[in-house]
């Protein structure tokens, strides 16, 4: 039986998914649009980094979007029409309203708003990313739930690369006119949300060829970063032409395109599965199945959350649901939280503060420029590849997801170091290890929270662990790296030159990536136990 035309199942919900996570990162892009809103609003630098503040807690502070996910998803829904695109759609509607209120106040259209009103227009705006991302990570979770690092890592890749693929759409059409970028802003999310959120969907259908499109997908992403970092280093180094840039954004569009071949042919075999033919000699494996989860359905397994609880499940793989009410009394819970506000929040303040690192240390403007542009690579290689290796290493080693956050944190504690050291070349290799590994706890932490708190409620819980980014990102950049920065420059104009800048403030964010690595280890050995059963009992169904 051959598929005679598009049909939403798993498979287009994700390559359409992926295609919203392109487009639905827009507060990587501030940077675009800052100095204009700063000057047409008449702030100073303090004001622009207050409505900056708003945009960073917008864009983590995702609790309602899970609480939504978790009302409208299965089995909460009493109506069958309900579904994850009323997430995509409460997304839709903030995201307008938000840019296109930017838009008219930077375009003069309104009068100038009060700073709170603003601030109010950027957290909305950011606040919508939360939903989109909630709809897309947890409907692929549900969706393949033997490799929910793989999606995950796929979803918050593309998610990651957003911020440039977006800067690629402004370098193209908008003519250099930060204006026309935030009404873009304001429509492009807007109307590709709302035209594929009803084929964003849980469609929970086995097949035995998922590894083998996951793999797909995941090759086409690594492409499609490769090219975008090839893209963003020859538009930092030479001046392209106009034409240049049409054609080399043209090829962008065709690569993003190929998730939906990869799901149309996906969906072709699938299809050829479900034959009779195929059912049929498939269905003594199924009954065989069947059996012995039957048999099994009385037994197991205690889940290390806390010494008191013991829970019995049919499939440790998918442990009992948990809410976060009942997840935040939990010591997993709060480990997971700590190793983020130490990884995310050191990470993010790195970022936050390239510039003023590049500056300090001589590197050229051009060279500053190449950093930030490029750490949404380093950022996407880091959601892409832990997401993907935690499934490997975990399905033929055994090994527990936490153990490689807590590697990851480690990696992250020496990026901090090199970029203490001052030695020459050192934001090249420093800004590489960290960008990586910020990029990892961002695919490594919702998968663990899927599979340590279950899925009915995992993109409240991981929403709620995300809080963490813009807590770590203030503490550090603002109490840290900041009071360090004035106290340093406080008899240079107030400008700093050389190492000790910020030698002191990555030496301290060097420590806390270590103890969150310690932490990350506190976790995985509370977890390893789980991790074994759940791979064990995967291993015992499939023989």
């Amino acid at each position: 039986m051959e598929v005679s035309g598009f049909m939403p199942n798993k498979w287009t919900a994700t390559a359409l998914g992926i295609w919203i996570q392109c487009i639905c990162g827009a507060s990587y892009t501030f940077s675009i649009y800052s100095s204009a809103l700063k000057s047409s609003q008449a702030y100073d630098q303090s004001t622009l980094d207050t409505v900056s503040v708003f945009k960073d807690i917008g864009a983590n502070a995702g609790i309602i979007s899970g609480f939504l996910y978790s009302a409208v998803t299965p089995p909460a829904p009493r109506w069958a029409f309900v579904g994850p695109w009323v997430v995509h759609a409460a997304g839709a509607t903030q995201c307008f309203l938000g840019y296109i209120f930017i838009w008219a106040a930077v375009s003069g259209v309104i009068d100038r708003p009060p700073v709170p009103a603003m601030c109010f227009f950027m957290f909305l705006a950011a606040h919508a990313q939360t939903f989109f991302n909630t709809a897309n990570v947890v409907t692929g979770v549900h969706n393949f739930v033997h490799y929910s690092g793989t999606i995950v890592g796929i979803m918050k890749g593309y998610l990651g690369l957003s911020g440039a693929l977006l800067i690629q759409v402004y370098n193209t059409s908008c003519n250099g006119d930060p204006s026309n970028f935030l009404l873009m802003l304001a429509v492009l999310p807007t109307l590709l949300s709302i035209m594929f959120m009803w084929f964003v969907r849980i469609d929970k259908t086995k097949s035995s060829n998922e590894m083998k499109h996951l793999n797909s997908l995941s090759a086409l992403a690594v492409i499609v970063a490769f090219y975008l970092m090839v893209v963003i280093i020859l538009n930092n180094t030479f001046s392209l032409s106009s034409w240049t840039r049409f054609f080399t954004f043209s090829i962008l569009l065709i690569l993003l395109a190929a998730p939906l071949a990869i799901a149309i042919n996906a969906q072709r075999e699938d299809f050829r599965e479900s034959s009779p033919s195929f059912l049929t000699e498939k269905s003594h494996v199924v009954n065989k199945l069947k059996s012995m989860d039957a048999e099994d359905s009385v037994e197991y397994h205690e889940l290390p959350r806390d010494e008191s609880q013991t829970v019995a499940v049919s499939n440790s793989r998918i442990p009992q649901a948990t809410n976060v009410l009942e997840a935040i009394r939990t010591i997993n819970f709060w480990l997971l939280f700590l190793a983020m506000v130490c990884g995310m929040g050191s990470g993010l303040a790195t970022i936050n503060n390239m510039s003023q690192l590049g500056q300090s240390l001589g590197y050229t403007a051009t060279e500053t420029k190449t950093f930030v542009s490029l750490w949404s690579i380093w950022n996407f290689l880091g959601r892409f590849g832990a997401g993907y290796t935690s499934d490997f290493l975990l399905h033929s080693y055994g090994w527990a997801r936490p153990l490689l956050m807590a590697i990851t944190l480690m990696i992250m504690s020496g990026g901090h170091i090199v970029i203490a050291s001052g030695f020459s070349g050192n934001l090249y290799v420093g800004s590489i290890l960290v960008g990586i590994c910020y990029g990892s706890q961002w695919s490594l932490m919702p998968t663990i929270t899927s599979e340590i708190f279950g899925l009915e409620h995992m993109g409240t819980i991981f929403n709620t662990i995300a809080i963490a980014s813009p807590l770590g990102s203030y503490i550090f950049s603002v109490r840290v790296i900041g009071y360090i920065y004035d106290r340093e420059a406080a008899g240079e104009h107030g400008s700093c030159s050389g190492t000790h800048c910020f030698v002191i403030s990555f030496l301290v964010m060097a420590v806390v990536a270590f103890l969150g690595s310690l932490v990350a280890a506190a976790l995985f050995f509370r977890t390893r136990r789980f991790y074994r059963l759940a791979l064990q009992r995967r291993v015992e169904c499939v023989s």
